[in-house]
């Protein structure tokens, strides 16, 4: 049968013969890189006689292949359409070509295999095997991964490309999410009944849960926003929208159930803003507790709230709002209505879709729009993107351990238009946000949790990458100066001058602020960093809100406004440790006289010297 969500029509697409019974489908993805494909209108469908079959969206049995000895119980294309793979009662794991040729049985075993999905590349197949998941990839001899998942046979599992993250459900009543090493990340309570469904949004932030008479909607950590009790049976089986914005679930009460997500939420600065209808939003200001509605034409995808402006995604166009007028937005057509990701700037944003990454001013005139080689915007995420004034990075995922840097205004490469390139895989990337463009800085977290800072731009030959950090988790620079915070092993760190490493590293250490994060719960996410203000999300869901010192944001604002003496006069004022206390240090010298010399030195520009004053001083002057 086919549902229209839009108007409720129903249709039936093909009637099967009455011996056959279908287990599982899967349509032929739509799209790769904005290439529509020729047989994105069919499906696979896997039935009880160990057959499956290829069937048009028009309902034309294309072909039946003889593929397992009993059930087929799961079947499915990877992202580029050009493989197939199915699993059934026998144990068997079988790859097949696009038009049903089978190209290799890659396991075999004794129990049945419930649940197959492909990796991220399409290089790898996640399966189930009793009470073991197990990763094998595609390359004969490859090594394999395989560890105990749960207490109870494993019904169902989900790998998703964005983020990489795997989910598992079972008869034990549990699921549980690990990353691509097996590692485990979340464990849920023990819940009332096997868990018989799940399936990751597209854009890997939400997954559904589905057991008997219980949908469940979770975030990519783990934690719930929301649970629902409809009288439906067991869910057997989930599927997300394309934009992620909608669910169907197949009911063992012979229904079909449709649910949209709502009540996402937004903030920035005295604004709260709660999307409370799929076309309404409230827009709630905190300091005068003024309310306004944003009504919709269609229903709302992605938004995005951030330097003044909100930009909002729907299914056919992008509007964008300044926060100092909510009635009059600037509104424009989208090419294609799935968008992605957005991401803001202080003067531009970046919207992400099936065919391109495209930076627009928030006047809503379209900048450029960048490419490069085997480009897939499909798996595109906040952390693998970054945007800043006058550039735009963007990790590679076919070689992990490359960065793409773009100029934002032209959308081409940078400088000589080689990429930057790290010795190993490369997890999460931030662009600083203020500053000169030839100053412009990159931090990223490699594969082994260390934590980096380099130039975007290069000055001779080598590009010198600096690390800065260990056991960094997660990270954000601020918006209005460049400075950075991570979560370090059980700490939060505070780099309030990152770039000091290119002076001096034995300074770097005493410009770090550094406060105990145990109160973070493990895997804690930096959501935002604004002003003095950090807001992280422990991993019950929880927001934290910490505030910093305000005064080297200050002295950032005085720098930049080359104003050194107002700097001076702010670092006597505050009177950090050893600076400006009128005490003798062991050299004799007093520190007054130092500040002195260190204002003739600032007014000459003579940096040299002025670091040599600070170290001779050893007294916390620097």
């Amino acid at each position: 049968m086919r549902w229209n969500p839009l108007t409720s029509e129903t249709a039936r697409v093909v009637k099967l013969p009455e011996d056959l019974y279908p287990i599982d489908l899967h349509w032929f993805p739509r799209s790769i890189g904005g290439k529509k494909q020729s047989h994105a209108e069919s499906f696979v469908l896997t039935s009880s006689d160990g057959k499956f079959h290829l069937i048009s969206k028009l309902g034309r049995v294309e072909k039946s292949v003889e593929a397992h000895c009993g059930a087929v119980l799961a079947g499915r294309w990877n992202y580029e359409g050009t493989a197939l793979v199915t699993v059934g009662e026998d144990g068997q794991v079988k790859i097949w070509s696009k038009s049903g040729m089978l190209r290799s049985t890659l396991a075999q075993q004794g129990s049945p295999v419930y649940s197959v999905a492909w990796g991220p590349d399409s290089e790898k197949v996640l399966y189930t095997s009793g009470k073991q998941l197990i990763i094998k990839p595609l390359q004969p001899n490859a090594k394999v991964l395989q560890w105990k998942a749960h207490d109870g046979l494993i019904l169902k599992t989900d790998w998703n490309s964005v983020n990489d993250l795997i989910l598992s459900g079972g008869e034990d009543c549990k699921y549980k999410v690990w990353d691509s090493y097996g590692r485990l990340l979340y464990s849920s309570q023990l819940q009332e009944y096997p868990i018989t469904a799940l399936a990751w949004a597209v854009d890997g932030e939400l997954f559904a849960v589905g057991s008997f008479n219980t949908l469940r909607l979770c975030d990519k950590t783990g934690w719930s926003y929301a649970l629902e009790k409809p009288n439906t049976g067991s869910i057997f089986n989930i599927c997300w929208s394309i934009d992620g914005t909608q669910l169907a679930g197949a009911c063992g009460n012979g229904h079909v159930l449709f649910a949209h997500v709502v009540e996402q939420r937004w903030e920035w600065k005295n604004f709260e803003i709660t999307l409370i209808k799929r076309r309404t939003m409230k827009v709630h200001n905190v300091m005068n507790d003024a309310e306004d509605s944003l009504e919709f034409r269609d229903r709302v995808i992605k938004a995005s709230l951030d330097y003044g402006y909100l930009v909002v995604s729907t299914s056919l166009q992008c509007y964008v709002f300044s926060t100092k007028n909510w009635n009059t937005p600037l509104i424009f057509d989208l090419k294609e209505g799935t968008v992605s990701l957005i991401l803001q700037a202080e003067r531009h944003f970046l919207l992400v879709d099936g065919g391109g990454l495209y930076l627009y001013s928030y006047e809503g005139r379209l900048i450029s729009s960048p490419k490069y080689p085997g480009m897939r915007t499909d798996i595109l995420n906040a952390q693998t993107v970054s945007l800043s004034n006058d550039t735009l990075a963007v990790k590679d995922k076919a070689d992990e351990k490359v960065i793409y840097i773009f100029e934002a205004l032209s959308g081409k490469p940078l400088g000589d238009g080689k990429p930057l390139t790290h010795k190993t895989e490369i997890v999460e990337i931030a662009l600083d946000q203020k500053g000169l463009t030839s100053e412009r800085k990159i931090a990223f977290i490699d594969k082994n949790r260390d934590l980096y800072i380099t130039s975007v731009k290069r000055f001779g030959k080598e590009q010198k990458i600096v690390k800065i950090g260990t056991m960094v988790q997660t990270l954000a620079w601020n918006d209005a100066s460049n400075i950075l915070c991570g979560m370090q092993d059980t700490r939060l760190t505070v780099w309030y001058y990152p770039n000091t490493v290119y002076v001096d590293k034995d300074l770097l250490p005493k410009t770090l602020c550094e406060k105990d994060g145990s109160e973070f719960s493990k895997n804690p996410q930096i959501v935002s960093f604004v002003g003095n203000q950090i807001t992280i999300r422990r991993a019950d869901g929880s927001l934290v809100h910490l505030n910093i010192s305000p005064y080297p944001g200050i002295l950032h604002d005085y720098v930049r406004a080359s104003r050194w003496e107002d700097a001076v006069r702010l670092c006597r004022f505050v009177k950090g440790p050893g600076a400006g206390s009128e005490a003798q240090d062991t050299r004799g010298h007093s520190p007054g006289l130092q500040t002195e010399v260190l204002e003739g030195f600032w007014e000459k520009r003579n940096q040299q010297e002025v670091f040599a004053v600070c170290r001779r001083a050893g007294s916390g002057l620097e």
